[in-house]
């Protein structure tokens, strides 16, 4: 879990206002992926402005809950209808 995840993408940094945040990593057959699974966001119209948007690359800064800080880059997949997003990493995930 995330206690906070700050997105910058265009010179533009948003930290996230959510309810839930679940910092996913898969090892399997030789691959090791990780995602972000967001819930409860409360700022919809970034939620739109991703929906709307092709270029939807982001660098993260987070904390996770048990406090361990961590900078990667990922690309922000928005559920407006659900107040969610998914962020699908990209490349490794320096100290996990």
């Amino acid at each position: 879990m995330l206690a906070e995840l700050t997105i910058a993408r265009n010179g533009a940094s948003t930290r996230l206002v959510f309810t839930s945040a679940q910092l996913v990593i898969v090892t399997e057959a030789g691959f090791r992926l990780w995602y972000i699974d967001l819930d409860g966001i409360t700022q919809t119209s970034l939620l739109r402005e991703f929906e709307q948007s092709e270029d939807i690359r982001v660098d993260l800064s987070g904390v996770t809950q048990g406090g361990q800080a961590f900078k990667a880059v990922g690309y922000l997949h928005p559920n407006t209808k659900h107040h969610a997003a998914a962020i699908r990493g990209d490349g490794v995930l320096p100290g996990f």
